[in-house]
């Protein structure tokens, strides 16, 4: 009997780097607030560490008021209209009761 064995090496992408031509990472990440509990959905095709740290820093109004946040969760998508429409489900009424499920778990 003859054993093939196969090694891959798997590495994570970089998301500010093109997986191949005209492909990359996108993420849809939740963050929730230190300071008063409120959550943040957002989209990105940056590094949700360093979208949060971007946050925290007050690069958006409504984070600048109620930072700090932590980051609790986080999808990654390869196709950018994924990623937004992921983004869109988590603000409708149905992706809001599965946003306080993730929220109530981490």
């Amino acid at each position: 009997m003859i054993e093939y064995k196969q090694s891959i090496e798997w590495r994570q992408p970089k998301a500010d780097r093109p997986l191949a031509d005209n492909c990359m990472i996108y993420y849809v990440y939740l963050l929730v607030s230190q300071k008063n509990g409120k959550s943040y959905v957002g989209f990105t095709g940056k590094n949700p560490e360093v979208r949060l740290k971007e946050h925290n820093d007050g690069s958006d109004p409504w984070t600048s008021v109620n930072g700090p946040f932590k980051l609790v969760y986080y999808e990654t998508f390869i196709c950018k209209t994924d990623a937004l429409r992921r983004e869109k489900f988590y603000k409708s009424g149905q992706g809001k009761k599965l946003k306080n499920i993730i929220l109530k778990y981490f």
